[in-house]
């Protein structure tokens, strides 16, 4: 089943309405639907090399929007919220995270894992519902899938710009560990900036 919509989404990246196409799979890819924008933007960019900032774009975009749609459907459909993310096998971990939050300790945690989840392999789907379950707050939601979105689709768009199939070759064979590594390290650098900055203010 994977693979069949893979192959459709290929597919629609050669279609005459391929930013349509990418727009409405950004949307749904951050709220249910299992494949990831990615694979459409990277033949879209080789075909249109000089439009790479547009597809970053309405990549961006969508997904954010789509991510947004997902938060409403955590705060208010919340047995098919869970549903989504029990398919996910991530309940458990949802659980965990949801605990820490009302403790007043998982703030930092939860943005971090959203800021992830944009960027990395990780099912954003999963936490764009978990954040409207647990009524994480909406502003933050919405600045860390800016961020982990822009810059995930903007890294995709702009290698595919300069290196083509290269790149291509590159994603399958390495692109989730490639982002993974990317990410985390991001991550822990904010995370180092973050409690420098406090430090100081307490001197």
């Amino acid at each position: 089943m994977l693979n069949s919509l893979y192959i459709k989404c290929l597919k629609l990246a050669e279609h005459k309405s391929s930013k349509f196409y990418l727009a409405f799979v950004a949307f749904i890819e951050s709220s249910f639907f299992p494949i990831p924008p990615d694979v459409m933007i990277i033949p879209m960019v080789i075909a249109k090399r000089k439009k790479y900032l547009r597809i970053f774009l309405i990549a961006t975009i969508f997904s954010v929007l789509g991510g947004i749609f997902g938060y409403i459907l955590g705060a208010i459909f919340i047995d098919f919220a869970m549903n989504v993310i029990e398919f996910y096998g991530y309940d458990e971990k949802i659980s965990n995270l949801k605990f820490g939050l009302k403790e007043g300790s998982g703030f930092s945690a939860w943005l971090s894992i959203i800021f992830l989840a944009g960027f990395t392999p990780l099912p954003y789907k999963v936490f764009t519902i978990a954040s409207g379950i647990v009524n994480f707050s909406l502003p933050a939601f919405i600045f860390a899938s800016l961020i982990s979105r822009g810059l995930r689709f903007f890294i995709v768009a702009y290698l595919s710009y300069i290196y083509g199939d290269i790149f291509t070759k590159f994603m399958k064979n390495h692109g989730s560990k490639w982002f993974t590594i990317l990410g985390i390290l991001i991550v822990v650098i904010f995370m180092i900036i973050f409690f420098i900055s406090k430090n100081n203010d307490l001197f």
